[in-house]
């Protein structure tokens, strides 16, 4: 297998509900997260230039909407400019951490109703951004478990089995703490670096899989965080 190259983008930024965890929140782009959709094509297309990359024509996104916005606007974009028609591969693989029965609720109203509920303890302080805290209801998972279940993703979408002689490139998009807990189950970042790393909206962080199998970051910056209060997306 050739060395090959994933392109991992966080969505554009999108209508957030206030003071609730991202994870599986429903809502689409704002104005700027579209404009910044546009703005990674351009991005996505001068770095394929400069290293020569093909890139696959099937980009492949999570199922919520901001993260499958982000994906239609840049396969459009990508489509006009290159002349190659690209299409879009939903998969629930890429989704953000899942907070499971408490979708969709403020982080208040989960520590409220957990404080509650005589069979749990109020959560840690700092829950939200302990990679291994999973929160103890139906359907949750620990920031560690989302990673490994995105960085399993990448390896299949990766594989150059699959397309011994097609495409060395890959654009995956999807969400910053679950595709950074990602890049720590592929060796590229370590726990420390988690927590003091974020992604900027829609800008291209790239990694490398080399033909021995290990992952490398190559090109693209990391958002360093203005504090340590890690939101989940």
């Amino acid at each position: 297998m050739n060395d090959r190259f994933a392109i991992l983008l966080r969505h554009g930024a999108y209508h957030q509900k206030p003071g609730a965890p991202s994870a599986l929140q429903p809502y689409g782009l704002t104005t700027s997260g579209q404009d910044q959709a546009r703005a990674a094509a351009n991005e996505v297309t001068g770095l394929a230039e400069a290293e020569g990359w093909q890139i696959h024509p099937e980009i492949i996104c999570s199922r919520q909407q901001r993260a499958w916005q982000t994906a239609a606007t840049l396969a459009a974009e990508l489509t006009a400019t290159t002349g190659q028609s690209f299409h879009i591969l939903e998969d629930e693989a890429l989704a953000e951490r899942s907070v499971g029965a408490f979708a969709n609720l403020t982080i208040a109203e989960i520590e409220d109703i957990l404080d509650q509920d005589p069979r749990y303890a109020r959560p840690p302080q700092n829950w939200k951004s302990d990679s291994h805290y999973k929160l103890p209801v139906q359907g949750a998972e620990s920031l560690i478990e989302a990673g490994a279940r995105v960085a399993q993703c990448l390896r299949l979408h990766t594989d150059g089995s699959l397309e011994p002689t097609g495409p060395d490139t890959r654009i995956f998009v999807g969400h910053g703490a679950s595709l950074r807990h990602a890049a720590h189950h592929l060796g590229v970042l370590g726990l420390e670096d988690i927590r003091r790393l974020s992604m900027h909206h829609a800008r291209p962080v790239v990694l490398k899989r080399t033909h021995e199998g290990t992952w490398h970051h190559h090109s693209g910056i990391w958002k360093k965080r203005q504090s340590l209060e890690t939101a989940l997306d």
